[in-house]
């Protein structure tokens, strides 16, 4: 049983930046893949960007390459998401989630077994 704890969100102005982070505790199998996903009110959950603790392998959707960057510190029990130029249209509550298979696929195309409880990122003037 996988326990994911989010943190780092908060109200920044447009181009500001935000560090998120994903702190995974309780998974036992060696290898697994953590995404960064989002929702904003009305819409449904979108995925982000992802990263696998295997090779390091990373993904990105195209609305937030070259502004989002995901790492992994060197425990590999923490993923952090670097967002900086933050446009208001990255609204929404970051979600990151836990899938045993570590292949990183396009677009972070993932099974999640585990959520964690979220954080509110809000951009806005």
């Amino acid at each position: 049983q996988a326990h994911l704890v989010e943190s780092g969100g908060g109200l920044v102005q447009p181009g500001g930046s935000l560090r998120l982070s994903c702190t995974v505790s309780g998974f036992t199998s060696d290898h697994f893949q953590i995404g960064w996903f989002r929702q904003a009110p009305g819409t449904e959950r979108e995925a982000v960007s992802c990263i696998n603790n295997y090779d390091g392998e990373t993904a990105y959707v195209d609305s937030v390459k070259g502004r989002f960057t995901i790492s992994l510190n060197d425990a590999k029990n923490t993923v952090y998401l670097q967002m900086n130029n933050l446009k208001p249209e990255d609204t929404g509550l970051y979600y990151c989630g836990l899938d045993p298979v570590a292949v990183v696929l396009p677009e972070c195309l993932m099974n999640v077994d585990y959520w964690g409880q979220g954080t509110q990122v809000t951009v806005s003037s």
